[in-house]
């Protein structure tokens, strides 16, 4: 069986971006949506963005952005992905020309399969639970929801931590998991024994 894959989000400062390398975390997210309380700005996406080494992917996680701060965020940030995690179509996530991922806020009678075939270009389909606003709500979702068959690689959010994280991998067997407010002492601020604690999770989960 494949690893799990592991990102860790919604970083805000140096030392959390360097316990999560060191923890292990495949990718790190930046949230750039200026609502959210774990946004950073272009200058500090880039500053901590410049803390990654080679293989570890820096994420930029946009919420129906405007086309102009998209484009500002690619000049400014050295983003390897795109995540986008709000009502965007498919044509909203292409036209950047870089690899992308959507996120689909799961309930029941939402279609997943329906969903992933309208955005065709995803690299992957992010499920997370339906909250009010967007995401970063630590809520877990039904995984029974899931259908088999996803032709896409299945990222799960919602609510994951260093508790759950082994059972939703074993249930679920996700492409990657990926966790926010699951390891944070406040909104943006990491925990480096609790970012271990997840990382260790997942690669027990593996076997």
């Amino acid at each position: 069986m494949s690893r799990t894959r592991i990102k860790i989000c919604g970083l805000t400062r140096p030392q959390d971006v360097r316990a999560a390398v060191d923890a292990g975390a495949d990718a790190i997210g930046f949230v750039l949506y200026p609502p959210s309380p774990r946004h950073v700005s272009f200058d500090q996406a880039a500053e901590l963005a410049a803390l990654l080494p080679p293989f570890v992917t820096a994420v930029g996680l946009f919420v129906n952005p405007d086309p102009g701060f998209v484009d500002e965020a690619l000049r400014r940030v050295p983003l390897q992905l795109l995540q986008f995690h709000g009502d965007e179509a498919e044509a909203d996530c292409a036209r950047y020309g870089r690899p992308w991922i959507r996120a689909a806020r799961v309930r029941a009678g939402v279609d997943l399969l329906e969903f992933a075939a309208c955005h065709p270009g995803a690299r992957g389909i992010l499920l997370d639970a339906f909250v009010e606003g967007y995401g970063g709500g630590g809520k877990t979702f039904d995984w029974s929801l899931i259908p088999a068959g996803l032709d896409r690689p299945l990222i799960l959010s919602g609510g994951l931590d260093p508790e759950n994280v082994r059972e939703a991998v074993r249930r679920v067997r996700p492409w990657a998991v990926d966790v926010s407010s699951g390891v944070e002492v406040a909104k943006g601020i990491k925990d480096a024994a609790m970012m271990a604690a997840f990382i260790a999770g997942v690669r027990d989960a593996d076997g």
